[in-house]
């Protein structure tokens, strides 16, 4: 514990420096955490909850419903299927943000979407549109065959963002205090 202090310490004084310097000044006002409800999205999404305290940052939480697609041989055609459940997967998306959100501290500034489309895309257009500062998003942590055939949400993110994406892989390094509070007079 004494270590992970002492590292908050350092980047504290990290960011001190350059904000005092010539360099660059960071502000973090608002983060976007797009969540698919996974475990990997889980862990991030408690990056995201201390990364907003930390730097007092409003909290924007965004579920994409993928709807479901037909092929077509011309890979640039497609067809979107009527709706199949898609009213009752935004209540329920809905449903757990409201719970998510009532857990939070009252003073937290949490905003929460759901939106229908394509993940990546849906991702980038709500944060130009809500001038998002970092999105912080799981990944799932595939490789191989699996990598290949569903590819990363989380990695094309990286690509197009137009903000700094922070991935998080579950069993990764992880910098957070499990558990724990450290208080502001360790901080300072």
């Amino acid at each position: 514990m004494c270590q992970s202090i002492r590292l908050l310490k350092q980047a504290r004084d990290f960011l001190n420096s350059i904000s005092k310097g010539s360099v660059m000044i960071v502000s973090i006002r608002r983060i976007l955490f797009p969540t698919d409800f996974s475990e990997p999205a889980a862990e991030a999404q408690k990056y995201a909850i201390a990364l907003a305290d930390r730097l007092g940052a409003e909290l924007h939480l965004l579920n994409v419903i993928v709807p479901p697609v037909i092929p077509f041989p011309d890979s640039s055609t497609s067809w979107t299927m009527p709706d199949t459940g898609l009213i009752e997967q935004v209540k329920d998306a809905e449903a757990r943000f409201s719970k998510e959100i009532s857990l939070l501290p009252e003073e937290r500034r949490v905003v929460s979407a759901v939106v229908t489309g394509f993940a990546v895309e849906e991702i980038v257009k709500y944060a130009e549109e809500h001038v998002i500062d970092l999105i912080v998003v799981g990944t799932h942590g595939l490789t191989g065959l699996s990598h290949l055939l569903i590819g990363s949400v989380a990695e094309k993110l990286v690509r197009v963002a137009t903000c700094p994406v922070l991935t998080v892989r579950p069993g990764g390094h992880q910098f957070l205090i499990e558990g724990s509070q450290v208080s502001a007079s360790a901080l300072s």
